[in-house]
């Protein structure tokens, strides 16, 4: 199956503003995840965002960007604008994968790209098992709760998303910013209205839920942190220059 990555970036973060730009190891978090994009040899990579620096940084550091709307309400909706302007009319997979997370683990990319591939699931996206009580506070850690766990399944559909939950509960994982879907899923995804889900909570996965799209999860090996705060980015740093060192 042919397939395409996309990375979804833009400049005016509310939490930390120019974050894409943000250099680790003489890096952009952007080249970074581009980077780890490129490793998964699963597909073309392109960056799409509505600011020409992302696009200069990105081609300087050898990759390929697309300068897409600024109006855009949510990445899948500026992911299949740059689709469009891609133009390729063979892909039949488009990843969305975060421009915040650089240390997502290559192997679990490869893994949700070959279960998606296996299982034909029209949505597919990573979590990983919490491990760390703090998490469940944590409003901007994402939590997706599984139909099933993952000792029955190993790509069980999720029942919800949702930014609050109570301590270990059941079958409740971190979720990771990572989408897989089939073109003609996504197509119809972003003609369908936001829903009042989505925009309360501020998860765009919530309106394929309320319209009865499934999303299917695939455990990740690794937990990966995406750069929302500061003390994201400061600890991400830390990290990934140690194991650089």
């Amino acid at each position: 199956m042919k397939t395409l990555i996309i990375i979804p970036s833009r400049l005016s973060a509310t939490r930390l503003p120019g974050k894409p730009l943000l250099k680790i190891n003489g890096l952009s978090i952007i080249s970074h995840v581009f980077k780890k994009a490129i490793d998964a040899n699963i597909g073309e990579v392109f960056v799409a965002t509505e600011d020409q620096e992302i696009v200069d940084d990105v081609n300087q550091n050898g990759g390929q960007a697309v300068l897409t709307s600024s109006k855009h309400k949510t990445g899948s909706d500026r992911i299949y604008e740059a689709l469009k302007i891609i133009g390729k009319s063979d892909i039949e997979l488009v990843m969305n994968l975060q421009g915040d997370e650089p240390l997502m683990n290559i192997d679990d990319i490869k893994n949700l790209h070959q279960r998606m591939i296996k299982t034909k699931s029209i949505i597919g996206t990573l979590a990983s098992k919490i491990n760390d009580k703090e998490f469940y506070k944590k409003e901007n850690i994402v939590k997706v709760i599984t139909k099933e766990s993952f000792e029955t399944s190993n790509f069980p559909e999720a029942a919800n998303f949702t930014r609050k939950s109570d301590d270990f509960a059941k079958n409740t994982y971190h979720h990771l910013g990572i989408y897989c879907y089939q073109i003609e899923t996504l197509k119809k995804y972003i003609s369908l209205d936001q829903s009042h889900n989505e925009i309360k909570n501020k998860l765009e996965q919530l309106r394929a839920l309320d319209n009865n799209i499934k999303i299917n999860v695939a455990l990740a090996k690794e937990t990966s942190l995406g750069v929302d705060t500061e003390e994201d980015y400061v600890a991400i740093k830390k990290i990934m220059e140690y194991k650089s060192g």
